[in-house]
Order: C-alpha cells, then structure tokens, then sequence
C-alpha cells in the first residue's frame, strides 16, 4: 500500500526547531534523535502531522491556516473530548497533551500513532476483496457504531463539556446559518431544503457520544480487516443524538446504485460501492437491531447529514476560493457542494 504521510506542503510547515524544544521538556523518554515530521495525505479539515524521533512517534493536530468560522476546529475541545472517551472506547487514540498558542502560534495536540489499515478507495495489495470481508467490514462498523453510542457518557465530565438538550434544534439551525455564512454560489433549492429542515426536526431519541464524522476513511482495521482498531478525527464528537450521528455516516457511505455524481464526488468511488459492503438501508437496520433504536424518522438524518456535508465542503471551499488554503483538492468542492444540495432535496422527498 502507498504511504499515509506526504511531505509537509507547502505553507503548512511547522516550526521544527521550537516544537522539539517543546517535545523534548514535554516527554522526558524522548530519544535524542531528530524529530522527523510529515503531513498525512487525507483529512480536509484540521491540519495532521505524523511527529518521529528515533523510536518514538507522535501525532499532531492543529487549525488550518486563514480566518476560522465560530466554535470552529477546536483542537483543545476535541483533545479533552478524546481523555473523557478514549478509556470507555480504545479505538480512540490516547490524546498525550495540548499546548496553547505560545509554543508554536495556534494550539495544538498531541496524541498517539496508531498502526494499521485505512481504507478508502481500494484494498490493500495484498487483500482478497471478497463479498464475504466486506460484509465483515460492514458488520464491523455498525458494531463500532453501536459500541460508541453504548459508552455511560455521564460517568465521564462530558455532560459538563456538551449539551444534549436541545442538540437536534441548535444543530439544525446551527448548519442553516453557517451555510449562509460561508455561501459563494446561489444553488437552486438550496433555500427550499432548508426550509424543509427547519419545519421537520423529529423529537430526538436518548443522548450518546457521538463521533459525528464517522466514515470508513477515519476507521483502522488491523492487517486482516476483521477488526476496527483505531477511529480518527474527533473534531466534531460530542453527547447527542445517535440518530444525528448514524445520518452522518450514511452520507459518507457510498452503495452501488448510487448515481454517479454522488459516488465520485470526492474523488475515486470509495470501496463501500463494491459488492458485499451494506447498502445503507442495510446498515441502518444492523444498526437498529445491534441496538434497539427506532430508526423509522432515518429519512430526516439523512436529508440533514447530507445537508451537513454540504455546508462543511462549502467552508473548505469558501477557505479556498478567499486564498486561505493552496490545497488543490478543494478548488471544485463548489460543484460537489450543489450535487449533495440537490442530492439532499430529493432524499427529503423521498425521490431516491
């Protein structure tokens, strides 16, 4: 398989010299070796760092670059997220520490290397895709899903860190003035979907910890593919509602009769397209009977968590289109942000 790790682009390099300093006061078994960064290759929102010095391996999280919107790439938030979760829920990985903006000019943390397999477009060399693992792989999210939202959220201090009453409204709302907020480009049926949003928001079932941006390409599996071991990129997890969070991934989870423009619009077809893998009607209903949730309003989840992938591709674009980023990948995220408008029109109307 190709590396996960790039060199640094250009523009998002970090101080090295001040951040090993830092390193070397922070972990007292840090081998007296060069620190070695580079930047993994996936990711559009907040900036990931691989950080090596002889044997010891670290990752690092930071803002990206430019102006940011309100409450927006929180990494101090999403590290104190990760100390309240990771000991109910070892997939996560262990958050080390979080600086402030004296060390290196914005916050940061840092957080252990995971080692393993990320999938997203295709398998591994040297794997069999069958129809048989990808349903193992399938079985294995809906599992890591519903293990997630079993964590006893209240015997950590996350209920003194999130508010669950109300979640469903403010993040409803939320999304609708943030989308105006960073809006380029008028999309026919943009407002209509709103609207619709507004006027539908179903009576939220019981609070959970709730990832809230859980995808395949944010899972590791280990060199099998039989078991998730490692989920990534808490920004946004936080005590809500499951359903909120279950939409959310299905937005994400690309099935074989999709059309073309929604299977392609992030790049290459991801691998959830391939023969084996759940539809999402099936994933749904593994879900609903793994845990015992009634999944009949599912048709507003998704019409919201599209609608929600569509505001947050409209963000990065916005950052882009004003000079706030160089990264290439994002200068057509305008036309997948009116394809996941419209998309999210028709599955409000049941026309999917």
């Amino acid at each position: 398989m190709t590396s996960d790790v790039i060199p640094v682009r250009k523009g998002e390099e970090l101080d090295n010299a001040r951040l090993e300093d830092y390193l070397k006061s922070s972990f007292m078994d840090l081998p007296d070796s060069p620190l070695v960064i580079e930047q993994f290759n996936v990711g559009r929102s907040n900036l990931t760092y691989s950080l090596k010095a002889g044997d010891w391996e670290g990752v690092l999280r930071r803002p990206p670059l430019g102006p940011l919107a309100p409450k927006a790439h929180d990494v101090e938030r999403e590290y104190h997220i990760l100390k309240e979760i990771q000991p109910h829920f070892p997939a996560a990985p262990k958050p080390f520490l979080f600086a402030d903006p004296s060390v290196l000019g914005y916050p940061f943390f840092i957080m252990e290397r995971k080692h393993g397999v990320v999938l997203d477009t295709g398998f591994p060399d040297n794997s069999a895709a069958t129809p048989e693992l990808c349903r193992i792989i399938s079985t294995a999210m809906v599992d890591s899903l519903g293990s997630l939202h079993a964590v006893d959220y209240k015997r950590t201090k996350l209920p003194e860190m999130t508010k669950p009453d109300g979640f469903l409204e403010r993040q409803v709302h939320g999304w609708i003035s943030r989308y105006h907020r960073a809006a380029t480009d008028e999309i026919p049926g943009a407002l209509q979907l709103m609207d619709w949003l507004a006027a539908h928001i179903p009576i939220s079932q019981e609070p959970a910890v709730i990832h809230y941006d859980y995808k395949l390409n944010n899972a590791m599996f280990n060199e099998d593919l039989t078991e998730m071991i490692g989920l990534f990129d808490w920004e946004m997890a936080t005590v809500g509602d499951p359903l909120a969070d279950l939409g959310a991934a299905m937005s994400y989870w690309i099935q074989h009769d999709d059309p073309p423009h929604l299977k392609k619009g992030m790049g290459d077809i991801p691998i959830t397209a391939q023969p084996g893998f759940f539809s999402r009607d099936e994933f749904i209903k593994a879900y609903s009977r793994k845990t015992g949730r009634d999944v009949s309003d599912m048709n507003f989840y998704l019409t919201f968590a599209y609608f929600k992938l569509a505001v947050i591709c409209q963000q990065i674009y916005f950052r882009w289109k004003k000079g706030q980023t160089q990264d290439v990948r994002f200068a057509n995220l305008n036309v997948f942000v009116k394809t996941l408008i419209q998309h999210a029109f028709h599955v409000s109307s049941n026309r999917i």
